[in-house]
């Protein structure tokens, strides 16, 4: 079996790049559906537009659909940057943690 560096490599990248734009999208919609006074109304369209986005950008790194190295790199990326999302939701600020 021959690995396609040049297409995983692409994967990577472009999921970084996108996963990375999702989770920032997701943290600014939890932000304003704090106060939102419909928090479904700002959920349902963000929600919408990053999975859109996701997919759309996908579909683009695997060349409509063919799955192969680089839907692996890509697929890849976004679990790397989910991790490290959820590392840093996790993570105490200094001034929750009784620093300051």
């Amino acid at each position: 079996m021959t690995i396609d560096w040049h297409a995983v490599i692409t994967g990577l990248g472009s999921g970084v790049i996108v996963s990375v734009l999702y989770f920032v999208g997701l943290a600014l919609t939890v932000r304003l559906t704090l106060s939102a006074p419909r928090p479904m109304s700002v959920l349902l369209p963000s929600a919408a537009a990053r999975i859109g986005v996701l997919l759309a950008a996908g579909w683009w790194v695997t060349d409509g659909g063919t799955l192969g190295w680089a839907f692996t790199g890509y697929v890849l990326a976004f679990f790397l940057v989910r991790f490290i999302a959820t590392l840093m939701a996790r993570t105490p600020r200094a001034k929750e943690a009784g620093c300051n």
